[in-house]
């Protein structure tokens, strides 16, 4: 065995090269080495470059082992080498097993490093020779015997972990990084390798968050000492001056209006640096949906006054996308729906979607009882400033259900605006005009007009997917109805939460509660698509879509004046690809603004099937309502994008 682990020495000459003394007293080619980070001597190379020999396909065996090391590292090491991993892969020639055996002492070594362990020995041999002293037109047998041999060596502590020049204490919460001693980085912790890059980042990060953004790590001396098994870590940090945005410059546009763009950035000349405006800026960009490529460039070095230029780099999408999608359930059937979007209508992000929707086919296979949509939508971003969007949209619906038929226009025109990561809120005036057909009241016309007002509080981890985090939206709807001159009132909260649990947040635990009251006249002389009405897919499943109200004296459903809904669903990923999810959905609508509970309660309960995508979980569910009513389905079944809620 080829012993690579340097020779005891007095803690007062120990220093960077100390520690790296295991490796330069290995046998190994001398050709490059990297050491937290820093490239030490010879020219780089890529691990590729080490491998392209060309020859005939040499298979080969290898035996690894592990003196003195637990399962958890063995697994560790076998990861970091390439002979194991790729053991059921013949190597380009000899020379190729041989360069991927040289290549292995330096990522082993780097393993060692990163659990800590300054003091252990390598060795490979193939044949029964020392890989790191074979030329590399030696010869190996047809089926060549590898042996990997390592030895870890003890565990090293840091005996002194400390930061020069550390960044002062902030009270902006947006500038707080973590502790680098929290993070492992002090005396009686590990000395993993890993962090002291983790603490020089740390260190830098402070630095950059409070304006310095070109700090650096002036000095580090990381000294062993293999007679005590500890680590002595020093790092300096040099913070440079303080930095202030130069101009934006933007690189790469071809329809896209250079000026507009850098505006949007939010990056205004003279404002102090901060590396979260580069985030915050690309969200913002990202929004707009028209690049395929986007990033910021600094500039190398502070100009006069500290003005740091930047640069942002983009690369275009095409403008003009068409897409189709579906949805199905066992009880409202197929819909269909096909979209065509522009988006970039006059060189500022301007955006014109029109779109198409056909839904109940199955449920029947007559196209006048199909629900159609069709209309387009037109969004301006950056009105009066990067955050805040104009949008406005008109469409024809005629929608086909249990409790009417509605045949309507309506249009809508309002502002978007996003106040941070969490928080936004929407103010649209909408108008429609719309002719209702119902078992109950006949045909009706009704002319409404209202101001619509949403704030929306989002902290979940992932929309389609969460597993933490909360959302709470509130919605008000003041309108004035024109054929019966009757001013109402609609508002509308919901609030759901998440909380996973398990390795990865395997499990999850879901819940939402939602609750609506409407004042105004009666029933009769309200729209019924501004009632409540409860069930489907996105409410309480197991029932028809929209087919939970207030039944009539007369046997009719009818929409009602409040609603209360709550849904609970337990989630567990079995694979990396495939969920399970048990729910339980329950609803309520009364007749009156304030719900009494007199009104049924229905309740279904059900499982489902995820499998688990990038874009987002694809969703079998499969409901029973508890309570089942004439009329009702006896299962209902859903398929649909992303979670139930």
């Amino acid at each position: 065995m080829t012993d690579q682990s340097p020779p005891p020495r007095r803690w007062s000459r120990l220093c960077v090269a100390a520690l790296c003394a295991t490796f330069l007293a290995a046998p190994l080619p001398a050709h490059s080495f990297e050491l937290f980070g820093i490239h030490l001597f010879g020219k780089k190379k890529t691990e590729t470059e080490e491998d392209m020999t060309i020859g005939e396909p040499q298979p080969y065996e290898v035996d690894f082992s592990v003196a003195n090391g637990t399962d958890d590292l063995e697994d560790i090491l076998k990861g970091a080498s390439t002979l194991w991993s790729e053991r059921e892969e013949p190597a380009s020639g000899a020379a190729g097993l041989i360069a991927r055996a040289r290549s292995d002492y330096r990522r082993l070594l780097a393993a060692l490093y990163g659990e800590g362990r300054y003091g252990g020995t390598i060795s490979i041999r193939i044949d029964g020779r020392e890989a790191a002293d074979l030329p590399p037109d030696a010869t190996v047998a047809s089926t060549a015997q590898v042996a990997i041999r390592v030895d870890p060596g003890p565990e090293f502590q840091f005996r002194d972990a400390e930061i020069i020049n550390q960044a002062p204490f902030t009270t902006d919460k947006h500038d707080i990084v973590p502790d680098p001693a929290e993070e492992g980085f002090r005396a009686g912790e590990l000395a993993r390798s890993g962090t002291i890059l983790q603490a020089e980042r740390i260190a830098v990060e402070a630095w950059r968050q409070q304006g310095h953004a070109k700090a650096t790590i002036a000095d580090r001396r990381i000294v062993a000492a293999h007679e005590a098994d500890v680590v002595d870590a020093r790092l300096t940090v040099d913070p440079g001056p303080k930095a202030y945005y130069g101009p934006v410059m933007v690189q790469g546009t071809e329809r896209i209006d250079p000026e507009w763009l850098a505006w949007m950035t939010g990056i205004h000349e003279g404002q102090e640096y901060d590396p979260d405006d580069f985030k915050r800026a690309s969200t913002r960009i990202a929004r707009l949906d028209v690049f395929s490529a986007a990033r910021f460039h600094e500039a190398d070095e502070l100009g006069p006054g500290g003005l740091l230029p930047i640069t942002y780099i983009v690369q275009e999408r095409k403008a003009r996308r068409f897409g189709v999608g579906g949805t199905w359930s066992s009880i409202d059937g197929l819909g269909l729906e096909a979209f065509w979007l522009h988006r970039n209508l006059f060189g500022r992000a301007e955006r014109l979607r029109i779109e198409g929707k056909v839904a109940g086919i199955g449920e029947t296979f007559k196209p006048d009882e199909f629900t159609y949509r069709v209309g387009a939508t037109f969004v301006k971003p950056g009105v009066w400033t990067p955050d805040t969007d104009f949008s406005a949209s008109i469409f024809g619906d005629r929608e086909v259900l249990e409790a009417y038929t509605r045949t309507a226009i309506t249009g809508t025109a309002g502002f978007s605006h996003i106040f941070n990561d969490q928080l936004s809120g929407k103010l649209f005036a909408t108008a429609t005009q719309a002719r209702y057909e119902d078992d109950e009241f006949g045909r009706r016309d009704f002319t409404t007009f209202g101001l619509q007002g949403t704030l929306t509080y989002d902290s979940r981890d992932n929309a389609a997917d969460a597993t933490e985090g909360v959302f709470l939206e509130a919605n008000v709807l003041p309108f004035y109805e024109f054929q019966y001159g009757n001013p109402a009132i609609k508002a509308v909260a919901e609030a759901r939460a998440y909380y996973g649990f398990g390795k990865d947040d395997r499990f999850v635990l879901a819940g939402r509660v939602k609750v609506g009251s409407l004042v105004g006249p009666s029933v009769d002389q309200l729209p019924p698509d501004l009632l409540f009405f409860a069930g489907g897919g996105g409410s309480v499943r197991g029932y028809a879509y929209r087919n939970i109200g207030v039944t009539t004296p007369s046997g009719n459903v009818i929409g009602g004046r409040s609603l209360a809904e709550a849904s609970i669903e337990a989630r567990m990923r079995v694979t990396d690809t495939i969920g399970v999810v048990g729910f339980a959905d329950i609803g309520y609508v009364g007749a009156d603004t304030i719900p009494d509970f007199n009104e049924d309660v229905r309740i279904g309960v059900g499982a489902g099937l995820r499998y688990l995508t990038g874009l987002g979980p694809i969703r079998l569910d499969v409901a029973v309502p508890l309570d089942r009513r004439s009329g009702d389905p006896s299962v209902g079944v859903y398929v649909g994008i992303g979670q139930a809620f």
